[in-house]
């Protein structure tokens, strides 16, 4: 991701960091741990993860 990353959690979280974050672009969607935000990242294709969630939902 070239871009500056916006990253977003569940408004159901409140204020705990007990969730993951997501910041999506066009291209590529990142995930992180809400508890270590600097132990890493997770990066897959936009489309991939599109398709996880449609998956997920079915």
């Amino acid at each position: 991701m070239n871009e500056q990353r916006t990253w977003r959690k569940s408004s159901y979280s409140g204020a705990e960091n007990n969730c993951v974050e997501l910041a999506v672009t066009p291209a590529e969607t990142a995930i992180r741990d809400t508890k270590d935000r600097e132990g890493g990242t997770l990066t897959v294709p936009s489309t991939a993860f599109a398709a996880l969630l449609t998956d997920i939902r079915a």
